[in-house]
């Protein structure tokens, strides 16, 4: 584990947030659990309850103030979209949602879904449980890349949006290099990637990144930013100084932003599997509180990465 992981999972232990898991009847989700109560990283809480569960778990179905609990979901949905309460009641038959409603009320402080459900559900209990983040238009994801080597990317988006316009993609940008930096502690160096290097071939795809990167740096002018670039140019320090000689990003860029879903999910998986790299994510963004997804092909440590991430993720700050 690199120095930077070490440190996100001190950091969660330290915040205790409690973390719901509404796919109780997955044994990656059960050992994950498992995992969790005996390090302490978070304090996981089932949905329900499921043979295959730790004994000390945490179950909202068997909590003495769950009838409470669903009292103050019902007033939340009542004030959030005026549903009459037989309408709520069925509502909360979907897991998923219950999940969401129960974060949105305070009884837990994130959720990790996603390893039953498609990402298309996880997100839509999402957007109806929770709505979007003040200020908000755009909900997208990222994925943080432990490299063998110790390094820590940020790709973004890697699970959301498939064709991002130039404002959704400006969105993405800022989304991806500031949970990065809150992540990892590191100044972002983002690299908007393109299959042209600063003006080497002519498309209205290149269009859509520099126009993007331009809306970047009009809502922050701080960060460190450049596009479009190729991916060697953007990683290697003697590509990029003859593709993009006055980049401050070429050859040292840490956080990625590929033009469309097909890039990012394809870029993110190959880094993985070819790579070696631990892919922690995706990280959704957007929500008012951390509402996560995972790959329904995940493994047990893919579960506890992303939800040390939900800890980390909070208002509540280290």
């Amino acid at each position: 584990m690199t120095d930077i992981i070490n440190n996100l999972y001190v950091r969660a232990k330290k915040r205790k947030k409690r973390i719901l898991f509404p796919e109780t009847s997955d044994p990656r989700i059960q050992e994950a659990i498992k995992q969790l109560l005996q390090s302490g990283e978070v304090i996981p809480v089932a949905l329900t309850s499921d043979a295959g569960l730790p004994n000390g778990t945490e179950i909202f179905d068997d909590h003495s103030d769950k009838n409470l609990w669903l009292d103050r979901v019902y007033e939340y949905v009542k004030n959030k979209r005026g549903l009459e309460r037989n309408r709520v009641e069925q509502s909360l038959t979907n897991p998923l949602l219950l999940s969401c409603y129960l974060l949105a009320t305070g009884y837990v402080d994130g959720g990790v879904a996603g390893s039953i459900a498609t990402t298309a559900n996880v997100l839509k209990a999402g957007f109806k449980g929770l709505g979007v983040k003040d200020g908000t238009k755009t909900i997208s994801s990222m994925v943080l890349m432990v490299l063998p080597d110790g390094r820590v990317w940020g790709y973004g988006d890697c699970a959301v949006i498939p064709n991002p316009t130039a404002t959704q993609l400006a969105d993405i940008t800022l989304f991806t290099a500031e949970t990065y930096e809150r992540l990892t502690s590191e100044v972002p160096q983002v690299a908007m990637l393109s299959f042209s290097t600063k003006g080497s071939a002519a498309h209205a795809d290149i269009d859509n990144v520099t126009e993007a990167m331009a809306l970047v740096k009009q809502k922050n002018p701080q960060l460190t930013i450049d596009g479009e670039l190729q991916f060697d140019a953007a990683i290697n320090p003697d590509i990029g100084a003859k593709k993009a000689p006055n980049s401050p990003v070429a050859g040292k860029a840490n956080v990625f932003i590929f033009p469309d879903l097909n890039a990012g999910n394809i870029g993110y998986k190959i880094t993985q599997e070819l790579g070696g790299a631990r892919a922690i994510g995706p990280i959704l963004g957007g929500f008012p509180k951390p509402w996560m997804d995972l790959s329904r092909g995940c493994a047990v440590q893919d579960i506890i990465d992303v939800a040390m991430v939900a800890a980390l993720l909070g208002d509540t700050p280290d």
